[in-house]
């Protein structure tokens, strides 16, 4: 099956301007009961843009943004893409440790944070940590509104010139990926290939003009900004952000905001599942389209998904940082397509199942993946090596990750990429979390695993070597993780061990930790 590619603006910000003129008086974007206009959300944008121009903020520099989702982040974001700045976009779990470090690396100027949210003090984290290209930290819930008064206002004629500049081929944002080495890696993307990709996923979904999208995943997340936001400017639907995750209040926005658009992971259904299941009434018929990919999806879900929510379309996908959104299932697919594949390729996209010696492997059979086309990074930054190990001479990026190709050429994932296990909807890498976890004082050497969980899909579990003569336990190791490093990266179980199984070559056996676990 092949579907043709759309015709997309160039840019982000082209988008928003698009909409502003398509749909001028139409609500763009809703947080608590306040409503902006397409029109609006522009103006505000060239306000952004003026005010970064004047604290010198330009044309391939990079502006961080460690924020949940809120109207400030798409503001923020939209104002740096229009002076030609690209967004670097931090996780809200991220420690200050973990923060200043992609901080550094990508020499964002500046970073737009809340002063707090969850009770974290985002000044504090960074207080001690040496960032010498950042400039200032703008506060997103108490100085958004002075920084945008910083600037000439939205008619400021270097906004003009600046968003006049910009092309699709200027570098978008630079989305940091851990990698099985430990350190995480940029991606770079640019921004005709995430118009281009997403514009696509968004017929391929049907994202509707006047769907009221409420926007689960965090902005800092591919699918939260470009299959999200940035979607919305694209086909002239509602940006609804929701900050962090909340039963009572994703069952209010559907309600009170006649929710049409809702992706995520299985969890939320289940939870609307349950809602309609209790004492109170329910009025869930606004809902039409899901698309879930984060975890595993039952077939029994996705009727009940149909038949008890009234959600006429779902459907499942495959993508990664590096590559967008490689594939989808499209409308109409039966339970057990969506269940158990994720879709034939997006438009444009080439896709091989390939045998270790990189040689075609028959339909049905298992191989690599490897992905070619418009929405593959740029490369990672500042890493050549890197670069050339995921994505080889002829353009190909080798995902690593395991599975097959059916006779309607449909994908079906069968192993996960490499070591990575998902956790609660995020990417977790062994790597990086026993890196994390050297640091404690009393481990000599620990091994992560990813272990099935009802609730999360996957926690970690960590097997833990002592140092000689150190004392530690599994609520101890736990807490000091907690402090260390970002919840979803947590591990949830700690097994003590005197040595960890390894190959000839001391490679840790990881296979074999899994074996450990089920004994």
């Amino acid at each position: 099956m092949t579907d043709q590619m759309g015709t997309w603006p160039e840019t982000i910000p082209a988008s928003a301007k698009a909409a502003a003129e398509k749909w001028p008086y139409a609500v763009g974007l809703i947080e608590g009961d306040r409503h902006w206009t397409f029109a609006k959300i522009w103006a505000d944008a060239r306000l952004s843009a003026s005010a970064l121009l004047g604290m010198g903020i330009g044309h391939g520099d990079r502006v961080a943004i460690w924020a949940p989702n809120c109207r400030a982040w798409v503001i923020a974001a939209l104002g740096a893409h229009i002076v030609g700045a690209a967004i670097v976009p931090l996780n809200t779990r991220f420690k200050g440790q973990e923060a200043a470090d992609i901080i550094r690396r990508s020499h964002a100027k500046l970073v737009f944070a809340p002063q707090n949210f969850l009770d974290t003090d985002y000044k504090t984290l960074l207080s001690a940590e040496d960032l010498p290209d950042m400039q200032e930290v703008i506060y997103t819930d108490t100085g958004f509104a002075a920084f945008l008064a910083r600037g000439k206002g939205p008619d400021d004629p270097a906004v003009d010139a600046a968003f006049d500049r910009l092309s699709g081929d200027d570098i978008s944002d630079i989305i940091f990926t851990s990698g099985t080495t430990g350190r995480p890696k940029g991606a770079i993307a640019t921004h005709r290939q995430v118009v281009q990709t997403f514009g696509d996923w968004a017929v391929r979904v049907d994202l509707r003009e006047g769907d009221k999208y409420l926007i689960v995943n965090p902005f800092f997340h591919t699918f939260g900004y470009k299959a999200g936001w940035v979607n919305c400017l694209t086909r002239g639907a509602t940006i609804v952000p929701m900050a962090m995750f909340d039963g009572a209040e994703m069952v209010r926005q559907i309600e009170q905001n006649r929710i049409s658009f809702l992706p995520g992971p299985p969890t939320i259904y289940l939870t609307l599942l349950q809602e309609l299941a209790g004492d109170k009434p329910r009025d869930f018929s606004s809902l039409r389209v899901a698309v879930t990919g984060a975890a595993p999806v039952a077939p029994s879900l996705v009727d009940r998904m149909r038949t008890e929510l009234g959600m006429s379309n779902i459907v499942n996908g495959y993508g990664m940082t590096e590559c967008g959104v490689i594939s989808m299932t499209c409308q109409g697919d039966d339970a057990e397509t969506v269940a158990h594949t994720c879709g034939y390729p997006m438009p444009g996209m080439e896709i091989r199942c390939v045998d270790d010696d990189g040689k075609d492997v028959p339909i049905g059979e298992a191989g690599e993946f490897w992905v070619r086309g418009h929405s593959v990074m740029k490369g990672y930054l500042d890493d050549a090596t890197a670069t050339a190990e995921a994505i080889d001479p002829d353009g190909w990026l080798h995902t690593g990750d395991i599975g097959t190709i059916d006779a309607r050429g449909y994908l079906k994932i069968t192993d996960r990429k490499k070591d990575m296990y998902i956790s609660g909807g995020f990417n977790c890498y062994p790597a990086e979390i026993e890196k994390l976890l050297a640091a404690h004082p009393a481990i000599e050497t620990a091994a992560v695993i990813g272990i099935p969980d009802e609730r999360m899909g996957e926690i970690g579990k960590a097997f833990v070597v002592l140092r000689p003569g150190a004392e530690a336990d599994e609520r101890g190791i736990i807490g000091w993780a907690r402090e260390h490093m970002a919840n979803y990266k947590t591990p949830r179980k700690v097994a003590f061990v005197d040595a960890l199984p390894r190959n000839a070559g001391g490679k840790v056996l990881r296979t074999a930790l899994r074996e450990i676990d089920k004994e």
